[in-house]
């Protein structure tokens, strides 16, 4: 049987009274897309930022290739190769495009003007930044140094996406990543996003966009009332059924009604 990428077992996040994750369950297979949904509320922000390191769990564990890990923070989470675009891109405007592809993360020159004076190594930066662009067909962007302000919607999340896939050796973790773009710019984004996939790195997608769902997902994981609901097959299942799951119309077969 094929070991999971990234999994959880029993997750629990309480935020006083109220529980956002009821010993919540998930599962990433190598290479594929998976999507999350749910209605709001229903906790699905509460999982990313789980798995991502951004909150900790009040109880349960997370594994990465099966071994248990603990994450800190989200520096913790991309020290082992998780990347996650959150939907406010979380990119300095002012800045180029490869000092945002770099943030965080700056090389510096080598040698002594790297490790005594702090020196940028300006020019690999830049030469990574457009390779990894031109990797995933985004060199429509001329010129690497250009201030991310000056770059569309569509244009800014690829950018994003081509940082994740950049560091992301384990999972690409993409909240809502169409939500403000228009049609051909969302068009151009799920591209990318299958081009990722392509390159062997597994996808967790979230979103509301049920058209985009089903035509990018290969499996789709339906969060309802802090937990997973069920994990169905978008090529056996329709969009009105994801909908009735995620917001209790109907009950998935083999799935006990909630208390």
């Amino acid at each position: 049987m094929t070991q999971a990428v990234l999994q959880a077992r029993g997750l629990v996040k309480r935020y006083g009274r109220v529980t956002a994750l009821d010993h919540c369950d998930f599962d990433l297979m190598p290479g594929e897309i998976l999507a999350v949904i749910g209605d709001n509320g229903a906790g699905k922000s509460s999982l990313i930022k789980a798995l991502s390191g951004a909150i900790k769990p009040n109880a349960g564990e997370i594994l990465l290739d099966g071994t248990p890990v603990q994450f800190a923070s989200p520096n913790d989470a991309r020290a082992a190769g998780i990347e996650t675009v959150y939907q406010t891109l979380a990119m300095s405007p002012a800045l180029s495009i490869a000092d945002n592809m770099f943030m965080g993360r700056e090389r510096r020159v080598p040698g002594i003007m790297g490790t005594l004076f702090r020196k940028l190594d300006k020019r690999g930066m830049e030469d990574f930044a457009r390779q990894k662009l031109a990797e995933l067909g985004l060199m429509t962007i001329q010129n690497i140094s250009q201030p991310v302000e000056t770059l569309s919607g569509g244009q800014r999340q690829g950018v994003a996406v081509a940082r994740a896939a950049a560091f992301g050796s384990r999972v690409v973790i993409l909240d809502e990543p169409t939500a403000a773009l228009g049609v051909k710019e969302s068009r151009r984004v799920l591209d990318l996003i299958q081009e990722v996939r392509a390159r062997g790195i597994p996808i967790i997608l979230i979103s509301h966009n049920m058209p985009h769902v089903f035509e990018i997902a290969d499996r789709i994981h339906v969060h309802r009332l802090g937990k997973r609901l069920c994990v169905i097959d978008p090529k056996a299942h329709s969009m009105s059924d994801a909908v009735a799951y995620m917001t209790g119309a109907a009950v998935p077969e083999g799935v006990a009604e909630p208390a």
